[in-house]
């Protein structure tokens, strides 16, 4: 008896104790944002943040997407409005500086940005949508260890997420340049002096997750780390209809 019982749990122990692949942590992540099935339901998202400047000025960004088409994002900082547009085609983008005219993003920052209109985020059915990830260990993230994915976008572009174990949210994401959000909620957000430059690197923490009634999950709260302020979301609409001018440079 003793013969059969012992190599069956050391069986168990040892499958037990092995880590977690890539496909695991990414399939626990998609179903804690709600599962597959309901992710490739969201058609829109509508969103308003403020976040406070250390000197105590108030940002409010709105931003609207359309899965895969457009969105358009316009932050106010009390002094003027930044207003960027970017489609599956071709970008623009507006400032004080500019005089409210919209010009034409580069071919490179249109690039940086599309990755936004995928209003699941990339690491959702990486593979089907041209993406490569890895699983690259645990790191600690505000005392936690955290998966690391290292993904690689079907344009070349390299985002690190640390998702949380406990929870299988992403409590961190590390990248270059601006652009490309969490899972098209919140992001980076460019800051008050325009959009940041792209060989800049920014690493964005994600808390307060919550979920819409809809069943939608977001993280309610985002940091950027270093610059001394967090964006709160206070308004978020999913799957209402938006409309198609707002996507075009008027």
């Amino acid at each position: 008896m003793k013969k059969t019982v012992l190599p069956f749990i050391f069986i168990l122990a040892a499958f037990a104790s092995r880590g977690q692949s890539l496909d695991e942590v990414l399939a626990k992540y998609t179903e804690a944002l709600g599962g597959k099935a309901k992710l490739a339901a969201l058609t829109s998202i509508y969103m308003e943040a403020v976040a406070v400047r250390p000197s105590g000025d108030e940002v409010v960004t709105k931003t609207w997407k359309v899965n895969n088409q457009g969105m358009r994002r316009e932050i106010n900082f009390g002094m003027g409005n930044i207003v960027s547009i970017v489609t599956d085609k071709e970008g623009w983008s507006s400032n004080p500086r500019s005089g409210g005219k919209f010009e034409p993003m580069t071919p490179e920052m249109v690039q940086m940005q599309q990755g936004e209109l995928d209003c699941a985020g990339p690491l959702v059915d990486y593979a089907a949508k041209g993406h490569k990830a890895e699983l690259a260990g645990k790191e600690d993230v505000n005392g936690v260890s955290c998966h690391v994915v290292k993904l690689t976008t079907k344009s070349g572009r390299e985002i690190t997420y640390y998702i949380d174990p406990n929870t299988y949210y992403i409590a961190r994401m590390k990248m270059k340049g601006g652009g490309m959000g969490m899972r098209g909620g919140g992001g980076n957000n460019p800051n008050a002096q325009g959009a940041p430059p792209q060989d800049r690197e920014f690493i964005t923490d994600y808390s307060d997750y919550r979920k819409t009634e809809e069943g939608y999950v977001f993280a309610w709260t985002t940091t950027i780390v270093g610059m001394g302020a967090s964006s709160n979301i206070e308004k978020v609409e999913v799957n209402k209809p938006v409309d198609p001018n707002l996507f075009k440079p008027q």
